[in-house]
């Protein structure tokens, strides 16, 4: 599917320029590749957004979300113009009635989240020491400093927010697990990509695969865009 449209969806604690080493391939390869920026000050308003840039594509678009970016390409519901698949990378992927914080509350707190931050406006951040030592453990710690220094917080409110419809249920679905992954529990990945009935993958990768394995990421994107041809 050369030429094919792919909208890249950041998480938290991050932003379009994580993808950076993933848009040069798919670029490489032909392809229209999209890799905006999310307010993250509330899941309605990233969910306008991504919405607002899957109207700009031209034609059938695969929408590939890392960690939160898969909170909010689940929560497009019904509602997702030119989308016609979903990728996620060591991504949340809830049920109807499902919050992150709820899930979260289930066990205790991960390495990289146990001491998240939150400011007197209501967001959250990470700490330098969890972000390198943990969210992006197998990143050359230089370049984790340079990526915690950049880090857009996340409005905590979004934590809370209840899932609807999930569009993974109207979309074919692909799935990365991180095997490392010290942010979303590996073996939660696996359970969500098992119950979306998604084509999967496992990788030995921190939290970030897109930055410390994004040749893996890019194989994914292309297996999915194969089986959509």
């Amino acid at each position: 599917m050369s030429g094919t449209n792919i909208v890249l969806v950041h998480g938290a604690w991050a932003d379009g320029s994580c993808w950076s080493s993933v848009v040069e391939a798919l670029q490489a390869r032909g392809h229209h590749v999209t890799s905006p920026q999310f307010p993250e000050t509330s899941l309605e308003a990233d969910v306008a957004r991504l919405r607002q840039v899957l109207r700009r594509q031209d034609g059938p678009t695969l929408v590939v979300g890392h960690s939160y970016g898969g909170q909010i390409m689940t929560a497009l519901g019904q509602d997702a113009p030119n989308a016609v698949g979903l990728v996620y990378i060591a991504a949340f992927g809830l049920d109807e009635g499902e919050s992150i914080g709820k899930l979260l509350a289930q066990g205790p707190p991960s390495p990289a989240l146990a001491n998240l931050e939150i400011d007197d406006l209501g967001y959250a951040w990470l700490p330098e020491d969890g972000f390198v030592g943990h969210f992006a453990a197998d990143v050359d710690p230089a370049t984790a400093r340079v990526l915690h220094a950049a880090q857009q917080p996340l409005a905590a409110s979004t934590l809370e927010d209840v899932m609807g419809v999930p569009a993974w249920k109207a979309l074919p679905t692909w799935y990365l697990v991180a095997t490392d992954d010290e942010a979303i529990p590996p073996d939660a990945e696996r359970a969500w990509a098992g119950r979306m009935g998604a084509t999967t993958v496992e990788v030995a990768s921190s939290h970030v695969p897109m930055i410390s394995h994004p040749d893996a990421v890019v194989d994914l994107v292309e297996t999915a865009l194969t089986a959509l041809r």
